[in-house]
């Protein structure tokens, strides 16, 4: 079988966790590459609902390696207080989890700056998540930052504290800071060193050994295509790469190892946070699609703008990733409408645009164009076979399938593992779909 990549299409919250989940049991180990405890990934264990932000959404399957790469971000006592949350669900243990001795530490003097710095953009704040992240990609690039290995490594760990911790003092004061105490933080630190020492490894080197034995593997990513720092709606954006391009780079492997990408899309957009969103709706539209779709950050609890698909922003994404197969998630939110629009296109200064515009200023001022199908008003969720679906989805499906140019896969009708329907000729040879079912049959 084949190593996959399993990415975001939009801007994040697209339901990837719940389809690596689904997944895992075709795959020997699931790796994550990017992003930091800011990622949500919500998973749905027979009715309970277990939120991932860090830890890579296999875990739920005991045996499963589940590696966390050098491109991600890591807080330690997020990662252990979500390790301790986990042993309540499922055995959890050091020889299945492995962080990146090279993965980069979110300390407490990062989300204090980012707050402040949020606070002083105003009206034109980024809208993070606040905890740290993308300081912590600040110090990666610096060439100041802290990596997991350093805690093993304590005269290290304290030298570099102390460095980093002055320096940050003085740009905590310019914003009216209290200073941080090193010697605090070290201790502080120290400890979370002893408590993750057993987890920190060579990831690069456990992912060779995996892949030269013919385990296949699951590369799992978080946020979405558009929120790439590269490639999204700059500077609206996550401070990583989201796409494919970030496996190589986030895990230490070359790009010979990746046989195919899989993009999640949902059938229709969120986001959160500030920048653009061309088919954003204000109206009770958009409050029934938020109330449906259930649309709060995992993460952060807040509330998620929605709008219709965007088919123009979907394209772009598979273009970008090499994406030939998708899989659509939270159909059933739409059960209820009585006509559904998809975005095929965009309106600038009397022009239309089919291809997605790189500039964000040109972005901000698209005006969106759509095509209209009827509602289908008949329930899609639990259905497992695709000849079962509404006429009236299929037709949307195939709408969305040409303007995007991919094929769906994978629909998910619902929020538990059986509520998922397969196209097996569409992933023959890709995933052992056997292996699916029976992990499927046996939750």
């Amino acid at each position: 079988m084949a190593n996959i990549v399993i990415l975001g299409t939009q801007w994040g919250d697209e339901g990837k966790g719940k389809i690596v989940d689904l997944l895992t049991p075709a795959f020997g180990a699931v790796a994550r590459y990017q992003g930091g405890h800011n990622a949500g990934h919500t998973v749905y264990l027979n009715g309970r609902k277990v939120v991932l932000h860090v830890i890579p959404s296999g875990i739920l399957h005991p045996g499963t390696l589940c590696l966390i790469g050098n491109g991600v971000v890591i807080d330690p006592r997020a990662f252990l207080d979500e390790l301790e949350a986990l042993k309540s669900v499922v055995p959890v243990g050091e020889d299945t989890i492995a962080v990146s001795r090279t993965a980069h530490l979110i300390l407490p003097y990062h989300g204090l700056l980012e707050r402040a710095a949020e606070a002083a953009l105003g009206e034109k704040k980024i809208g993070t998540t606040c905890r740290g992240i993308g300081p912590a990609y600040e110090d990666k690039i610096g060439r100041r930052g802290i990596r997991a290995g350093d805690l093993c490594d304590p005269a290290l760990l304290r030298e570099k504290i102390f460095r980093n911790t002055a320096a940050k003092n003085e740009i905590a004061a310019l914003w009216g800071l209290e200073p941080l105490d090193p010697e605090k933080l070290f201790a502080q630190y120290a400890d979370y060193g002893a408590r993750m020492a057993p987890y920190i490894k060579d990831v690069s080197r456990l992912l060779h050994e995996t892949l030269r034995a013919g385990t296949p593997v699951l590369f799992e990513g978080a946020q979405g295509v558009l929120l790439d720092i590269d490639h999204g709606t700059y500077p609206y954006v996550t401070s990583s790469n989201p796409t494919a391009g970030g496996v190589c780079t986030g895990l230490g492997v070359g790009p010979t190892v990746i046989d195919a990408v899989l993009g999640v899309i949902k059938a229709y957009t969120t986001r959160v946070g500030s920048g653009p969103y061309p088919t954003e709706l204000f109206d009770e539209t958009g409050k029934l699609l938020a109330r449906r779709g259930d649309e709060f950050g995992a993460t952060t609890g807040r509330p998620r703008r929605c709008g219709w698909f965007d088919a123009v922003a979907a394209a772009y994404a598979c273009r970008i990733n090499g994406i030939s197969r998708v899989i659509m998630t939270k159909p059933d939110v739409l059960d209820e409408f009585p006509e559904i629009k998809i975005c095929t296109a965009y309106r600038y200064k009397g022009s239309s645009l089919r291809d997605y515009p790189v500039e964000t200023e040109v972005l901000e001022k698209v005006v969106p164009v759509y095509e209209t199908v009827p509602g289908w008003k008949t329930p899609v969720r639990g259905v497992r076979e695709f000849r079962d679906l509404p006429a009236g989805f299929k037709d949307f499906l195939k709408l969305v399938e040409d303007r995007i140019g991919a094929e769906a896969a994978m629909i998910s009708t619902g929020v538990e593992r059986r509520e998922t329907l397969f196209r097996d000729d569409l992933l023959a040879g890709w995933i052992d779909l056997a292996a699916v079912r029976k992990g499927i049959a046996g939750a």
